[in-house]
């Protein structure tokens, strides 16, 4: 059907309600808002589904969430799940319980017992949850850090991670391959209930998670001593972590702990925010006012989800407020719980930290100085959690800490995706250890620079709309690897990694091997003096990213050369238009 025929479908069918029809009655004269609507499916991707709040077959509402969710529950009964169940957890975004209605009546339907928690909740706990409760896959309502606009799902599996090849691909074939939407089952909630296919979760889940999370404290008895003196503030930016985070400082024993007022609530419009977003600056204003009003000593925040965190701590000389990225607060963690495993002999044996191609190779030189194994994986913590299932299958290795550079991490494996609220109770209690040592967080960030180099990184993104921009990013990514370029500036390109192809090119003497990676549209650089730069287009917007990598001398030479690096790299661009 064209956009206009499937636009009438919904405006003229009775399985569409009259709340729908309105809202297309009131655009029908505008066509341009019509095809946009209308013009495709609202693509149900690798991690699930995500896009703006409507009605249109391009939209995010309760028909195109059931209709994807008829996919999965029907590749759920293939696999043999259907007495497994899914569990289902909701953010405080537009639309999100009733989309977590939608998927779990669906699922009720099709004989799939749902599990859906009482209130919102943070996708980590999600992925505890469905593990705990032996559940074959889980869904979370959620848009992340995406604007109010916008809503999405995300799918797990059994393992407590993002789905993986190739279930990836196999439950976008039986999505797909829903495309009556008369033939997309649902029932009564009152039904569903009765005929014990719809139960709601709570306080049980949320005190089991409680137990994991403390398990990975090291230094409960430093807690205690300097929980007096720690000031903290938190904002959840109006999301789901403002509840498991503040239950988790307050049962440790954190007695000043200040949430920003206006982004404590759950509000779907994140009024008092740009873009709910802790990677943005901007998002951090109320935040660092009240910490200059409390003189805190970190300022802390999560996404609307709950699955990353941002943080600002005191630099000791000046008296402000310096902003990590999530290279830097992933490596205070990680040598913080590293050291301290050691120091404690708690470090289990075959010790692994995974991390991405795209994360700082400040990981590397820290996990060689405690003698623990350095796993890169793709991009997407799916693969980090998709390492823990193998280290527990196989007895290769224990893990001890996961992260990427985009603000997410694990310590423990209670869940098998980032977790903001476990990074948050980690941070505090390094903060705490080194508050008795005279320091700030900043400060033994220097110190982390001198003892390992002083490594720095960046992102360039260009973001080409529509189906011109799709085939533009195509052309560039074709260009890169057909012609490589065999220097940026004064860097030399040592190695070639295609991970499309699988191969890694010793651009010297143009030796191959296996990157040992699955496929992935991806080209990484490594280039001299520990540098590098990666391609990599988005999996979730419209966009080509770069991410670039240096190690310097100083703070201030790590800026110069990742800002040369930078300027390179939009040169080459340039001359490829």
């Amino acid at each position: 059907m064209s956009y206009r025929e499937e636009f009438q479908f919904w405006l003229e069918d009775s399985y569409f309600d009259e709340e729908t029809k309105k809202e297309l009655r009131a655009i029908q004269d505008n066509e341009t808002e019509v095809e946009d609507r209308f013009y495709k499916e609202l693509e149900f991707g690798t991690g699930g589904l995500r896009g703006v709040i409507g009605a249109g077959t391009n939209r995010m509402n309760i028909y195109t969430v059931r209709k994807a969710t008829q996919g999965l529950a029907n590749y759920i009964l293939k696999k043999g799940g259907r007495e497994k169940g899914i569990a289902i957890a909701y953010d405080s975004r537009f639309m999100s319980p009733e989309f977590a209605d939608e998927a779990a009546l669906c699922m009720a339907a099709n004989g799939i017992k749902a599990y859906v928690f009482d209130a919102l909740r943070p996708t980590p706990e999600l992925s505890f949850a469905l593990r705990k409760l032996g559940c074959i896959s889980g869904i979370v309502v959620t848009a992340s850090h995406n604007p109010p606009e916008y809503n999405g799902y995300k799918v797990y599996w059994e393992d407590g991670a993002q789905v993986t090849a190739p279930k990836d691909k196999e439950i976008i074939a039986e999505v797909k391959a829903v495309t009556d939407y008369h033939t997309v089952k649902t029932m009564d909630k009152k039904e569903a209930k009765q005929a014990g296919l719809y139960k709601v979760i709570g306080k049980e889940i949320d005190d089991a998670y409680m137990v994991e999370l403390k398990k990975q404290i090291i230094h409960p008895e430093v807690i205690a001593e300097m929980a007096d003196d720690i000031k903290i503030v938190y904002t959840p930016f109006n999301g789901t972590g403002n509840v498991p985070v503040r239950r988790i400082l307050s049962e440790l024993g954190f007695k000043h702990v200040y949430v920003v007022p206006e982004q404590e609530m759950p509000d779907p419009k994140f009024t008092t925010l740009e873009y709910p977003n802790p990677e943005d600056p901007k998002a951090f204003t109320l935040a660092l006012k009240l910490a200059k009003e409390k003189d805190a000593d970190i300022v802390l925040a999560t996404d609307p989800d709950a699955d990353r965190l941002g943080i600002y701590a005191k630099d000791t000389k000046t008296g402000e407020y310096v902003p990590f990225t999530g290279n830097m607060s992933g490596m205070l963690i990680a040598e913080y719980i590293l050291r301290e495993r050691r120091t404690m002999k708690t470090m289990p044996e075959n010790p692994a930290l995974v991390t991405t191609i795209v994360t700082t190779n400040m990981a590397k030189a820290i996990t060689d100085a405690y003698q623990v194994k350095c796993i890169e994986v793709l991009t997407g913590f799916k693969f980090i959690g998709e390492q823990i299932k193998l280290f527990e299958e196989t007895g290769c290795n224990n893990y001890v800490f996961g992260l990427e550079e985009s603000y997410g991490c694990l310590a423990g494996t209670h869940a098998r995706d980032k977790d903001a609220v476990v990074a948050v109770m980690c941070l505090c209690e390094a903060a705490a250890w080194y508050k008795k040592q005279g320091i700030t967080l900043w400060d033994q960030m220097i110190n982390l620079y001198k003892q390992f180099g002083y490594y720095k990184e960046s992102q360039y993104a260009i973001t080409l709309k529509g189906i011109d921009g799709s085939r533009q990013i195509a052309e560039i990514m074709d260009r890169l690897r057909s012609n490589p370029p065999k220097e940026f500036g004064d860097l030399r390109v040592t190695t070639l990694r295609d991970y499309e192809s699988g191969k890694v090119t010793d651009m010297a003497s143009g030796a191959q091997s296996d990157t040992g990676l699955p496929k992935s549209n991806v080209l990484y650089f490594d280039l001299t003096n520990d540098s590098w730069c990666c391609a990599r287009p988005s999996g979730t917007e419209p966009k080509i990213k770069f991410y670039m990598g240096v190690k310097g001398n100083s703070l201030e030479d790590a800026q110069e050369k990742v800002n040369a690096l930078t300027a390179v790299l939009k040169e080459k661009l340039d001359e490829g238009k």
